[in-house]
């Protein structure tokens, strides 16, 4: 039995220049966070041939070409599986189509629990780059290199992105200050799902075909990413705060399926009460809004009269991790 768990994150600047569209020409920067809320891969050895799988679906099969689950067919493939006797089981502490990176989550967890099974070590790095060769490359998702690289890296992490290369760092944050962080940013789920390919793929494209309003628009955020960088390494969160409220007002005009009537009628609200900035997090059109908050307590009250559900959180610094091995 092999048990693994991968975090979920949020973003904290630069949201958007991790797709290859746009950091292959002009290089993304981005500041993610891992949170303590999991998914979860389970893995067994059965008595009888085959691979029995189990999501929201379940499937039974002897070979891995005929397994629907297309992040679980391409890890097999990619592992050079073969024909097996495996039972793979997944969950999650929050639901798909959320905003939270799930996907690249599961993606690292499974990968991580077959080389276990295979007795093979394999680092953050080499672990994150399998994960977007499973679902950038083999599965042609319109998807960023965020949700891999911070699920399997952990902790506060500073992500450089060039055309061939991923530099990573953890950003230096005062304790006292991540503390503060923690306290203070505030997670509410919206009860809108999506599938972040369907408003990414606006993205790929348009940054594909060089249209600039899109490219300015991905420069802009970019340094926001980089503003809020400074921000949080000099304490100064009530600054890390407005430049989230900035990111959001330009991150709308990126497509008008981004947020809705009332998405933008609780965000106006947690302006009025408690909330110095915020946004959706992740590719937008649903999921959660996070916010910065000086007064928690009154936003708190706030969202929850509004009928708002809060995901509380704390930092995750152990990225993907075997929990289990026996």
């Amino acid at each position: 039995m092999i048990i693994v768990r991968s975090p979920l994150r949020v973003t904290l600047g630069g949201g958007g220049t991790d797709l290859p569209s746009y950091y292959e020409k002009y290089g993304g920067f981005l500041i993610s966070a891992a949170i303590d809320r999991y998914v979860y891969i389970t893995l067994h050895k059965t008595f009888q041939p085959g691979y029995i799988i189990k999501y929201s679906l379940m499937e039974k099969t002897k070979h891995i070409a005929k397994i629907k689950h297309p992040i679980i067919r391409e890890s097999l493939k990619l592992l050079k599986m073969g024909d097996n006797y495996l039972e793979i089981a997944s969950m999650a502490d929050i639901p798909a189509g959320t905003g939270l990176g799930s996907s690249g989550s599961f993606t690292t967890a499974l990968l991580k629990a077959l080389h276990t099974y295979n007795r093979n070590l394999i680092n953050p790095e080499k672990l994150a780059q399998e994960a977007c060769d499973v679902e950038i490359n083999k599965l042609g998702e319109p998807i960023g290199k965020q949700d891999q690289y911070i699920a399997a890296y952990g902790g506060i992490t500073v992500f450089e992105f060039k055309k061939k290369s991923v530099k990573a760092y953890p950003l230096k944050i005062k304790k006292e200050i991540l503390y503060d962080l923690e306290d203070n940013l505030l997670l509410f789920f919206t009860g809108y799902t999506r599938l972040a390919s369907n408003i990414l793929k606006e993205q790929h494209t348009k940054s594909r075909a060089n249209n600039k309003s899109m490219i300015n628009n991905l420069h802009f955020i970019k340094e926001l990413g980089i503003a809020s960088k400074n921000a949080l390494e000099k304490g100064d969160l009530r600054k890390f705060g407005e430049l989230m409220n900035i990111h959001w007002e330009h991150k709308k005009e990126r497509s008008n399926f981004m947020s809705n009537k009332k998405i933008n009628e609780w965000y106006d609200l947690a302006l009025k009460n408690g909330a110095i900035g915020g946004k959706l997090i992740g590719a937008g059109g649903g999921g959660f809004l996070m916010f910065y908050a000086d007064d928690a307590v009154k936003l708190r009250r706030s969202m929850a009269k509004a009928g708002l559900e809060e995901v509380r959180f704390r930092f995750d610094f152990e990225g993907t991790k075997v929990m289990i091995q026996s």
